[in-house]
């Protein structure tokens, strides 16, 4: 069965209710994963930053190498589902490198360790992505994917509100009011992160069932050659886009650079989840009817004026409203690319399709961090051209990549596409 099917073969547009077993479990993992991974995550940055004294380049490096090795193992991660004709174990294993791999941020007392930690939950990320995602894919017919990826998308951010929550109820009881994260606040949060790990390999071990590929391939290539012409123009254009997507690390201290406090941070956090997560469902849904690239256009024209704004904000108020709108960037264009990828490709090569969409993002988040970095606090003798740099270079981007996408019409989509 070949990634590109006519949509006269299914004749209703299923609902949530029609969704089957594997979307259900793999979204309830996310949920809790992200639930353990995000209120650490999210705080990681305030501790580098407040607590270790690192440069925003430094963060940025973390970042940047964080990304690169879940990328690397996301593209063969995702061939070696496509050569084993099975998705979950791989998808179980990263789930379960992701969960060991949290309580060694309660021991790193410098930047160097909280990096290798960093690492080893991507390392997790990277090997789980690509089969979950092509599991996702291989359960549901091609009118349910935008339904089946914005509701796994919904219940994966639901867990990060949760998360966010959670900190922020630490934060509260533990430093109500402080400007800077403290050392003990950081390590309750890590404490609370274990149980939700736990739980999110336990949902995909018990829950989830593997769909067999029909086909398997012989080797990963590293050329876009034998997933088809339209799938290398898109990944051309998301790698632009991607090229000013910094990591969102830099926001958290973009909000602090403007005033907001630790609470205030963690709320803002919680308030762009609770819009990403009621976005999410209804635009898969309606990347179904009226085409997936109009959702991944609007999706990041929002973004570029969201970003445009974070470089020109005054506030931390300013930030935290803009954060909130960044919500529905995420619920507009995530659900609906992952959707696109299983369009674009044919069903035995799906895994190495979502490992090789995610290389490419992972690998340019390095250079995106990078230089947000660089532009912000500058290097060496240089020191940049401010906070706001990073922001408006990534606006540019993401405009010049949605006129691309807009003038693309792939002709082997079908329609509305």
């Amino acid at each position: 069965m070949s990634g590109i099917e006519a949509t006269s073969t299914v004749e209703v547009k299923p609902g949530l209710r029609d969704l089957p077993r594997n979307v259900w479990a793999v979204s309830l993992t996310s949920f809790f994963m992200d639930m353990s991974s995000e209120m650490v995550i999210h705080t990681l940055p305030l501790f580098l930053a407040n607590v270790l004294g690192v440069q925003t380049s430094i963060i940025g490096l973390i970042e940047g190498v964080a990304e690169t090795i879940a990328s690397i193992l996301k593209l063969f991660s995702g061939w070696l589902s496509d050569r084993m004709r099975a998705r979950k174990w791989l998808a179980v294993a990263g789930y379960a490198i992701s969960a060991l791999s949290k309580p060694f941020f309660f021991v790193a007392a410098s930047w160097e360790a909280i990096a290798l930690v960093r690492w080893a939950d991507r390392t997790g990320k990277g090997v789980r992505t690509a089969p979950r995602d092509a599991l996702v894919a291989d359960s549901v017919t091609p009118l349910q994917r935008g339904i089946a990826f914005g509701f796994h998308r919904a219940a994966d951010t639901a867990g990060e509100m949760m998360a966010l929550l959670i900190a922020l109820g630490v934060v509260w009881l533990v430093q109500a009011g402080a400007q800077d994260l403290g050392v003990r606040t950081f390590h309750i949060i890590v404490l609370v992160s274990l149980l939700p790990a736990v739980l999110a390999v336990l949902s995909l071990s018990l829950g989830a069932q593997d769909v067999p590929v029909d086909k398997q391939r012989a080797a990963p290539k590293f050329a876009f050659r034998a997933l088809g012409r339209p799938f290398m123009t898109f990944m051309v254009i998301v790698g632009l886009f991607t090229l000013g997507n910094s990591s969102d690390a830099f926001l958290v201290l973009r909000a602090q650079e403007r005033g907001l406090n630790v609470a205030g941070i963690m709320a803002m956090l919680a308030t762009f989840s609770l819009v990403y997560t009621l976005v999410s469902t209804p635009a898969g849904s309606l990347s179904d009817h009226i085409g997936r690239r109009r959702l991944i256009i609007g999706g990041w024209l929002v973004y570029a004026v969201i970003y445009l704004g974070f470089g020109l904000v005054q506030t931390g108020w300013q930030v935290w409203a803009l954060y909130a709108v960044y919500g529905v960037y995420y619920g507009l264009a995530f659900g609906a690319s992952n959707a696109l990828i299983a369009d674009l490709t044919p069903t035995e090569l799906r895994g190495t399709a979502y490992g090789t969409y995610n290389f490419v993002l992972g690998i340019l988040a390095f250079p995106a961090s990078a230089i947000a970095g660089v532009l912000w606090q500058g290097i060496g003798a240089w020191g940049g051209f401010g906070a706001g740099a990073p922001f408006i270079f990534g606006a540019a981007l993401a405009l010049v990549a949605a006129l691309l996408m807009l003038a693309w019409k792939p002709a082997s989509l079908i329609k509305p596409m």
